[in-house]
């Protein structure tokens, strides 16, 4: 029989970094693969970017839902609940011989306690990382020990996942998914892009995308501002703001975005672009510009300076293609003017790019048949391993 698979998608950014892993374990003759899509995919307020899996054909195993109307600690307390509640009801009914899981999302550790109740093995990938402004944090390191596979995207997370006591031979160097997208990505020209959303990009210009900090409260709103505000300092450019995601604050931050856009005719505000037209726009742009992980992983493997804003991604590895600087109007200006020298760029542009060789979903697929087959199933069973202290 064939292994049930199931892999869990919560947002439009995690199943853009997944979907050449799901088609790569689609194409395995030993797996069934379930696509399992919750959170943000399912709500308007954030695009229904569901649509974009079934865009992609990939069929969708299960909808469930567990996004209420609200963004404050309670409604989060609420969504967990709900993903709890149903996946709960879904593994009752469906037998999974994995979930893979990517990632620190809140709803991604409700559906973990709920598989790990079921003695449901769990792979995780993008484990090992470090986010000090957010509440992933903790939440990424808590899927960590619910797993008994782990998916690494560079060898200094492996040796952090290992440290926190998981077995060696159970945590994987293997890359990041985003650099798989990137090198395979059939990119569309910035004009063509600008024609599809309603802006010219055959100037310069730069891409934002800023989420809520969780850990610090209430600063999201008086953070986008001062972004804002420093982006009114390059009215040559044309700038893409993609919308904020669903963490506490969310909504809040893209009316304050939507009506920044409103205002100034070289600004579009986007929902969701979908992979290819993100990379796309990325790949074409000055500089990425906000708090997003994808301006620390997919920006230098593009060649694309990055201004990181505040302390949202602080603690990750930082390729020297990223300019870090506080959430200050004057601090981010002058970010964003080191960020387009000349020199600068072309530093950027001959960059190594440090998260793997681009084969990463094969790698992981491999991986998997392998610990199958060498076995049959996956032993939940895990013992803490202890490092040597000499």
């Amino acid at each position: 029989m064939k292994k049930q698979i199931g892999v869990l998608t919560s947002t439009r950014a995690e199943f853009g970094l997944l979907k050449p892993l799901i088609q790569n374990l689609m194409k395995d003759d030993c797996f069934e693969v379930k696509v399992l899509v919750t959170g943000a995919h399912l709500s308007p307020d954030f695009g229904y970017t569901y649509k974009e899996i079934e865009e992609a054909r990939i069929p969708i195993a299960e909808k469930i839902e567990c996004l209420t109307d609200g963004d404050n600690p309670r409604a989060i307390s609420e969504n967990m609940a709900m993903a709890l509640r149903g996946f709960g009801e879904y593994f009752q009914k469906h037998k999974l011989d994995l979930l893979i899981v990517l990632g620190d999302r809140y709803e991604t550790m409700a559906v973990c306690i709920a598989a790990m109740n079921f003695e449901i093995p769990i792979a995780h990938i993008h484990g090992g990382e470090a986010t000090e402004g957010l509440i992933d944090e903790a939440i990424r390191h808590s899927i960590t020990k619910m797993s008994q596979l782990h998916f690494a995207c560079t060898e200094m997370y492996r040796k952090r996942i290992v440290q926190m006591g998981e077995q060696p031979d159970r945590v994987f160097n293997v890359g990041a998914l985003a650099v798989e997208n990137i090198l395979n990505m059939d990119y569309i020209s910035s004009e063509e892009l600008g024609k599809a959303i309603g802006i010219d990009l055959t100037k310069d210009y730069g891409v934002v995308t800023f989420h809520p900090v969780t850990l610090e409260k209430n600063s999201g709103v008086e953070q986008i501002r001062e972004v804002l505000a420093a982006l009114t300092y390059f009215r040559n450019m044309s700038f893409i703001i993609t919308k904020a995601n669903a963490d506490a604050g969310g909504r809040r931050i893209n009316e304050i975005i939507d009506d920044y856009a409103r205002k100034y005719d070289n600004v579009i505000a986007v929902t969701s672009l979908g992979v290819r037209k993100y990379l796309s726009a990325v790949k074409g742009c000055k500089v990425v510009i906000g708090n997003s992980s994808s301006g620390i992983i997919e920006a230098p493997c593009l060649h694309v300076p990055t201004v990181n804003i505040g302390d949202r991604q602080k603690g990750r590895f930082m390729p020297d293609s990223i300019i870090n600087c506080i959430p200050e109007e004057e601090s981010i200006v002058k970010a964003i003017n080191n960020a387009l020298d000349k020199e600068f760029q072309a530093k950027v542009l001959i960059m190594t790019n440090p998260f793997g060789d681009g084969n990463t979903s094969k790698t992981i697929t491999a991986i998997i048949h392998g610990i199958f087959e060498q076995g049959g199933d996956i032993n939940i069973k895990k013992s803490f391993y202890d490092l040597r202290w000499d």
